[in-house]
């Protein structure tokens, strides 16, 4: 009899709880079993390490081999299992050093010829096993994805015959260091190719200074997209934590992981029939939706009015608490979903300005009524910035003046988003009530003047404190300790939607 323990991760959510891969081998007749919840692909794997064992050179045990994955209650799912099942027969066997098995986790499905294949959701394994402080060997095809965490120790390889030789030091790997990863930077679109527009552009901007939600309404063709989609070259870039919790949210998606654009702020930009599902998760593996994977980026909604009212509903407690908690009957799952939103919808069901007289809408009031409706009014209340983006002149579509460069207004933001974090580390959109009444504190007369817009509007008290935040971050773009009253009323003036 003879036992062995290799470790490995499995999945959950974004998280890589460690298993233990025990392997023993007793006498009586030759079997091999797999206990410890295994799901399809995982007892598959009996017959490919059985393949892969003797294809590669070794001797597969004539015993009976038991094989358990613990914790028992945590469902395994996929081919990451092949590679430390493998390796723990083969130590169990003799035939690999025991005593190697302790520094080292595995991952990696193994062919029947013994190569080993690429697996998802490596990049939440190789951080646990990090900070666990183990080396990791995987398929070569997975390094690149694992090497961008600093001063991990990974280990690529190509077959089993590799990592056997590895571990009883005959012919060791070779380490990918992080030093040979060189990240492709997205080439930024800017703003100054955007026509006119300068009440939209400066919106824009204090949505990026205090990361708040913004709504664009107008006509067809007035830039609503063009706008959004230059969002994220005005972000500051993110920081090295925030970029591996949005790429780990990459790794385990089905989208797979975009190594030369992992550490820029993703943009998503979901279909109008998209379902409820797609946006925020779930299915039978618990998979992250477009709120997930859009964490610390970009979430655009276009023609925002076409998504079914019940699938922008699910939205509103992320809006809120940046994160989303997916239950099914036999999984949970959480997910961070800290995105900033932006959409876009037209003024009326024909999509013409109300106000332009040359092209007079035909709609009735009760049209434009029911066409707003389809937007529920808690959804609309956590949209902290409502502007217009009306249609353009010739003149001014025309106009050969340089705009303002993303360069020049990413500067700005920057300084403003470095204000926030001195003084309360977080950006505005993200402050408690408290830390509202404590950092958004008005004159006499500005708080009497805020009193009169929420009485003649009917806002409530969420919409109240969303417009200090923007005044908030309105005065940070100005480098003011107080909130004027000019601030205080351009905030107001974000607010179309309640004045319409």
């Amino acid at each position: 009899m003879s036992l062995a323990v290799a470790y490995t991760r499995t999945n959950d959510g974004i998280n890589a709880p460690q298993v233990s891969v025990e392997v023993d081998l007793s006498h009586g007749l030759p079997g091999f079993s797999i206990v410890g919840l295994p799901e399809a692909a995982v007892r598959e794997s009996k017959d490919r390490v059985r393949s892969a064992i003797i294809n590669s050179g070794f001797e597969f045990p004539n015993n009976r081999i038991t094989v358990n994955l613990a914790p028992a209650d945590h469902p395994k799912q996929g081919g990451r299992f092949d590679l430390p099942i493998a390796v723990g027969i083969l130590a169990a066997s003799g035939q690999i050093e025991q005593v190697a098995l302790e520094s080292y986790e595995f991952i990696g499905e193994l062919a029947l010829s013994g190569q080993l294949r690429q697996v998802n959701a490596v990049l939440p394994t190789a951080f646990a096993a990090h900070h666990q402080g183990r080396a990791i060997i995987l398929p070569e095809e997975n390094a690149r994805e694992a090497g961008i965490i600093e001063s991990a120790l990974v280990f690529p390889c190509t077959d089993l015959i590799s990592v056997a030789k590895h571990l009883n030091n005959q012919q060791l790997l070779s380490s990918f260091s992080r030093e040979k990863v060189e990240t492709i930077s997205a080439k930024r679109l800017d703003l100054s190719e955007v026509k006119g527009q300068y009440q939209a552009k400066r919106a824009l901007e204090i949505a990026a200074a205090g990361g708040h939600h913004l709504l664009m309404i107008g006509p067809p063709g007035t830039g609503k997209t063009m706008l959004a989609s230059r969002l994220p070259g005005i972000l500051p870039e993110m920081t090295e934590a925030e970029a591996l919790e949005s790429a780990s949210i990459a790794s385990v998606s089905n989208q797979g992981f975009d190594f030369e654009n992992w550490s820029t702020r993703p943009f998503r930009e979901p279909h109008h029939t998209a379902s409820a599902v797609a946006l925020v998760g779930g299915g039978s593996k618990v998979m992250p939706g477009e709120i997930s994977l859009a964490h610390n980026g970009v979430l655009f909604l276009d023609e925002l009015t076409e998504f079914k009212s019940q699938v922008l509903d699910v939205l509103r407690e992320p809006l809120e608490t940046g994160r989303i908690t997916l239950s099914r009957a036999a999984r949970q799952a959480d997910y961070p979903a800290q995105f900033q939103l932006v959409a876009a919808m037209n003024y009326c069901p024909k999509g013409l300005d109300c106000s332009d007289s040359a092209r007079q809408c035909v709609c009735t009031t009760e049209q434009r009524r029911r066409y707003r409706n389809r937007i529920s009014a808690p959804f609309l209340d956590r949209i902290d910035i409502q502007i217009d983006v009306p249609r353009l002149t010739h003149a001014e579509l025309s106009n050969r003046e340089k705009s303002e460069s993303s360069e020049a207004v990413l500067e700005r933001v920057c300084a403003a988003r470095e204000i926030q974090q001195a003084r309360q580390q977080k950006p505005n959109h993200a402050l408690g009530t408290q830390e509202i009444t404590e950092h958004c504190e008005l004159s006499d007369t500005d708080e009497e003047l805020l009193g009169q817009v929420v009485d003649a509007f009917k806002l409530s008290a969420r919409a109240c404190h969303r417009i200090l935040k923007v005044a908030r971050s309105i005065a940070d773009l100005e480098q003011s300790v107080m909130i004027q009253t000019t601030h205080l009323t351009e905030a107001v003036s974000y607010r179309s939607m309640e004045k319409a």
